[in-house]
């Protein structure tokens, strides 16, 4: 516990996640790399789905509305930072009790996906694609 606050932090792709939990009401903020702060609602606007993702690790305690969560994010787009900062929640919980591993593990919430886009190489159009063949 760091002056209150529980850390945990999460990664996905090219996105980090520094979460910050601590006894509270529920509120939920995201601060990007530009220093803005926002409510969670607010920064997934397009995709409210993605803010019940984020929240999984709380709702399945049903502890929603015990923690109040800032989150501080960086880097690739808003589906993998959702999902680093729902890694993050996962990882804060776990300083919060070391019993609710289990259930977070069962959940597959404490799962890093170490997916990451292939770089591109040298003679190819992308990380892949050729340039067309020509026989003749």
């Amino acid at each position: 516990m760091n002056n209150g606050y529980y850390i945990g932090i999460g990664r996905r792709k090219e996105a980090t996640a520094r979460v910050y939990l601590k006894e509270g009401s529920g509120q939920a903020q995201v601060r990007t790399n530009d220093g803005k702060e926002k409510e969670l609602k607010d920064y997934f606007y397009m995709e409210p789905s993605l803010c019940e993702d984020i929240c999984q690790p709380l709702k399945l305690f049903s502890k929603e509305n015990d923690y109040d969560f800032f989150a501080r994010v960086k880097g690739s787009g808003f589906h993998s930072q959702a999902e680093a900062i729902r890694l993050g929640i996962a990882r804060a919980l776990l300083k919060v009790s070391p019993e609710y591993k289990i259930t977070l593990r069962s959940f597959s919430l404490l799962t890093r996906d170490a997916r990451k886009v292939e770089r591109k190489k040298i003679g190819f159009k992308k990380a892949r694609k050729k340039t067309q063949f020509s026989k003749r």
